[in-house]
């Protein structure tokens, strides 16, 4: 073995990133990120948070503190939807909606910043970091509209923009593994799985440390390597049954093999359920083609 393999971030969120002891290097890659240092208060559980072994969602919920003391909730996500820009709307939506008491006022709510890590092709564009905010824009003066000084006195926030849900989304097989800069050098390990000795990254290097599989037992090295065999099985089958029908123009087809791919899943021992969440068939579907 040449050099240290390293577990992929996705597993990490799962297993690792959750315990205090790992929360620097979190914090690292946010401040990387957000351009500002984050200091993580606690991981939030919540739905989103699955541990089941067809789970494809590993998404975790953080709640931060930035320094300027405000209070903020970081979904990181990893997932193959072909409606994910709808989903990631739903996610920041979610966490809106709870962490706001009844009969509370909507000063309130809490600002949201999606981090979205995508392995897949998700639009069209040919960078690999996407930032997205809202601003409203004047259609006759084209002049951004800001907070009058009660507004800003009351929410204590310059920008409207900040008020707002923000998004970004790491395009990370858009990245061509040339590490320009510190937040490169995490795109370079979210892409190859590999940190380099030279990387000064936050927390970066503590990650290598962390994440080394050689300092996994048997057990968890075990659980591990199912994890990324089913990883690369779902692919294959997004691949064969989805991706190459869709692009010959044949719909007919895709809806034919995906169903017969579910049913075949559900003979082979899996539940209705963990098939829907792996092939997005509902479970009325499958439940009514098991009738037939």
């Amino acid at each position: 073995m040449a050099t240290r393999k390293l577990i992929t971030f996705d597993w990490a969120m799962k297993r690792l990133l959750r315990s205090k002891a790992n929360f620097a290097i979190l914090e690292g890659f946010l401040s990387e990120l957000l351009h500002e240092d984050i200091i993580i208060l606690d991981i939030l559980e919540s739905e989103s948070n699955k541990e089941t072994k067809t789970d494809k969602f590993n998404r975790v919920d953080l709640k931060v503190k930035n320094q300027k003391g405000e209070f903020i909730i970081i979904e990181l996500q990893f997932e193959r939807e072909y409606d994910y820009l709808q989903r990631m709307l739903y996610g920041t939506s979610r966490v809106i909606t709870e962490h706001i008491k009844e009969g509370d006022d909507y000063a309130t709510l809490v600002k949201v910043i999606s981090i979205n890590i995508v392995y897949f092709e998700l639009g069209h564009g040919s960078d690999y970091i996407y930032h997205g905010t809202t601003k409203l824009i004047g259609l006759h003066t084209n002049d951004t509209l800001q907070l009058d000084k009660r507004q800003q006195e009351l929410f204590g926030n310059i920008q409207i923009h900040n008020i707002f849900p923000e998004y970004y989304i790491l395009r990370v097989n858009n990245f061509d593994s040339v590490a320009r800069n510190t937040l490169d050098e995490w795109i370079y390990f979210l892409k190859n799985a590999e940190i380099k000795d030279s990387f000064q990254a936050k927390g970066i290097q503590q990650a290598k440390q962390s994440f080394s599989v050689l300092s996994m037992s048997d057990e968890e090295y075990r659980a591990y390597r199912a994890y990324q065999d089913e990883l690369h099985d779902a692919a294959s089958w997004h691949q064969t049954y989805v991706t190459a029908p869709f692009m010959e123009g044949k719909a007919e087809g895709i809806a034919i093999g995906e169903i017969k791919v579910a049913l075949q899943f559900i003979k082979n021992g899996m539940s209705v359920e963990q098939v829907a969440s792996i092939t997005g068939i509902s479970v009325d579907v499958l439940l009514a083609e098991l009738k037939k």
